[in-house]
């Protein structure tokens, strides 16, 4: 029954915030007047109060009314009642280390699954991954655990970047860093580029946007899919 967009960005450059983003997230979010917004990843350190109305602020112009659930007395009520959810970007290591402490990630996952819409960009996005073990995130902050909600049965990168074959830069890529966690780790990634996103609905999973996205796949060579592909079938 899950009903999600998971988008490797919430901002393409020269657009706004979520702006490439609003006619799905209008349809996402069609029955919804007021979404449980989780900003626990806190981008640039901004506080939980900085990220919820700035978030509000942008979805207003769809009509929709933000609340933060630090702002709630109990977060997995909130989070059983919620006719709609948010997580945003920032730190992902912030983002799973909070999701723990405050004892939510099993309630987000079980609400998810039951069908409440949700929204996960950057950091919000690689939550729904088997584990978020595949973030470019600096570990600001060791969780209690790296496994996450398992809402598809692979990892997500967001932010995925191609190799820039005209740069003079000889460190690892992320195609890399992928491999070196394939020699340890069985589930398949997708490198979501910015503007990418995936749709889920049910135990349908698509590619949408205007971008391939990179799957690697352990002991097989990296390849592309297109936008409409399904990507249900990988595990």
């Amino acid at each position: 029954m899950t009903n999600c967009i998971i988008a490797s960005t919430s901002t393409l450059h020269g657009s706004g915030p979520l702006e490439y983003l609003q006619e799905a997230l209008t349809e996402l979010y069609n029955d919804v007047d007021e979404i449980l917004f989780i900003p626990y990843a806190r981008p640039g350190g901004i506080s939980h109060d900085e990220y919820t109305i700035g978030i509000n602020n942008i979805f207003k112009k769809i009509g929709k009314r933000i609340i933060g659930i630090h702002m709630v007395e109990d977060p997995i009520e909130a989070l059983k009642n919620a006719k709609g959810i948010y997580t945003g970007g920032g730190n992902t290591f912030l983002l799973v280390d909070q999701l723990y402490k405050n004892n939510v990630l099993e309630p987000l996952k079980e609400v998810i699954f039951s069908g409440t819409p949700y929204l996960g960009t950057s950091a919000g996005s690689n939550i729904c991954g088997l584990t978020m073990q595949t973030t470019n995130d600096m570990p600001i902050v060791y969780p209690a655990s790296f496994k996450t909600l398992g809402i598809i049965p692979f990892n997500i990168n967001a932010h995925y970047l191609d190799p820039d074959p005209t740069s003079t830069h000889k460190g690892e890529t992320r195609e890399t860093r992928i491999k070196e966690f394939h020699n340890l780790n069985p589930q398949p990634v997708v490198g979501l580029r910015e503007g990418s996103w995936l749709r889920i609905k049910h135990k349908n999973v698509t590619l949408e946007g205007n971008l391939s996205a990179r799957i690697f796949e352990k002991n097989k060579s990296p390849y592309e899919l297109k936008p409409g592909d399904s990507l249900s079938e990988l595990n």
